[in-house]
């Protein structure tokens, strides 16, 4: 990075904020920076959305709607209010209220509750500026969801680890780790339970309903003991993307409990990931101070984008674009099963995808896969990139970060990547193994 110098006038390190000079480049950066710089690698890394499905004719028609008269095309060209657009919301809020199975008029879906942000990734950080200070805790899944580990690493929170199962976190670790929290004195400095709850990035997992209702059952018993509200962040990104079996509940949806649940979603994925809107539903506590933070990032997101969204909802093109979305997510997650049956060696663990963009695939304990490894090398010069899954784990103090674990995405590359990708990996982890 350069700085512009004046003469005998060096820039110092320590101009910059405590947070400038914690924040360090997101592994996404130079996974991106890998993909771009190298035409003929096939990434299986990047969690981009499949190029082909996106609704260019859909959007390309929606845009001529809405600026064929001076009437609709004005406003759309204009500023809109910080919580964003009134229809966009009150449509949110009736969708997932129905998704849910609740009555539209259940307070936990009131549009007034529900704040449009630039993607699902502004709401993530702005919540987490609201509620955290430098020195706090927040509990996440291990492994999860690795960008938001670089927001919590910038602003100086901790992340503490809690064990997956092939349903959602362990109860019996959280309970653990909230114990034991509690013993040292940290659980004051306790804030959110952060949470990818469908098809998680990364391991594909769903958490079941009945977990989401314990896991905010527990947070309450432990609130005493913190002197202050625990969230659950429920990050539902992936919602949408579901090509195999029901959907599950959000967390919105625990009786009791709605005050206590952020719940963050987005149009990104679901549509398109360059109409970049997401939206968070918020407890009525904390939803006028995540709104003035938005204020100061950017007062409102882009009004054209929310109003293409609002007219793609209205008219049932989103609705029917999803469904094809979903069928073909649906293909492209067999042939990426298949061919890891095909060409992965029969000690890899891989959990089948029912949803979402992703694999999560378990090597044998001794074989390395890190960014450093012999393994991720090899794969580079066979031109085939995955994500370390070390990335996705907490810098835990009381646990060591798994190292022989990868995520493998079906999304982005074509049908053709996708096989040939998986058999370049295959032919790798094969001489991977042998050697250990």
């Amino acid at each position: 990075m350069r700085f512009l110098t004046l003469p005998g006038n060096r820039m110092k390190h320590s101009a910059f904020s405590a947070l400038g000079r914690r924040s360090a480049a997101p592994p996404i950066s130079w996974l991106m920076e890998l993909t771009l710089s190298r035409p003929q690698l096939i990434s299986l890394a990047a969690g981009f959305t499949d190029n082909t499905s996106l609704p260019v004719r859909d959007v390309r028609e929606l845009a001529r709607d809405i600026l064929g008269s001076r009437k609709t095309g004005q406003p759309a060209l204009q500023y809109g209010t910080t919580a964003g657009d009134p229809t966009l919301r009150q449509l949110t809020a009736t969708t997932f209220a129905l998704l849910d199975g609740a009555l539209v008029s259940h307070k936990a879906y009131a549009p007034d509750r529900v704040l449009v942000t630039h993607g699902s990734q502004q709401l993530l950080y702005m919540v987490t500026e609201a509620l955290c200070d430098p020195g706090d805790v927040v509990i996440v899944e291990d492994p999860t969801y690795f960008v938001y580990l670089g927001i919590l690493q910038s602003h100086g929170i901790r992340a503490r680890g809690v064990r997956m199962e092939r349903d959602g976190l362990s109860l019996e670790h959280l309970e653990r780790v909230l114990t034991e929290l509690q013993r040292t004195g940290e659980i004051k400095r306790v804030k959110l339970l952060y949470l990818v709850s469908y098809f998680q990035n990364p391991t594909g997992v769903t958490t079941s309903f009945a977990k989401k209702a314990a896991a905010l059952k527990l947070l309450k018993r432990f609130e005493r003991a913190a002197g202050h509200p625990i969230f659950l962040l429920e990050d539902a990104a992936y919602r949408e993307l579901r090509f195999g079996g029901g959907d599950v509940r959000s967390a919105l949806a625990v009786r009791g409990h709605s005050d206590r649940v952020i719940y963050a979603g987005t149009y990104s994925k679901p549509f398109a990931t360059g109409v970049r809107v997401g939206f968070g539903i918020l407890p009525e506590q904390l939803f006028s101070t995540v709104l003035h933070i938005k204020g100061n990032h950017d007062f409102g997101t882009a009004n054209f984008l929310q109003r293409l969204l609002t007219r793609a909802l209205q008219t049932g093109r989103y609705e029917k674009h999803l469904a094809q979305l979903q069928k073909r997510y649906a293909h492209k997650a067999r042939l990426m099963h298949a061919a890891i049956a095909k060409h992965f060696p029969k000690e890899v663990e891989c959990w089948e995808a029912t949803g979402g963009l992703y694999f999560w695939a378990r090597l044998p304990r001794r074989t390395r896969t890190g960014p450093k490894s012999k393994l991720f090398q090899r794969a580079l010069e066979s031109d085939v990139l995955y994500v370390p899954g070390s990335l996705c784990y907490a810098d835990d103090p009381v646990r060591a970060r798994p190292d022989h674990e990868m995520r493998i995405s079906f999304g982005g590359a074509p049908d053709e990547a996708i096989q040939e990708g998986v058999a370049r990996l295959g032919k790798v982890i094969h001489e991977a193994i042998r050697k250990t």
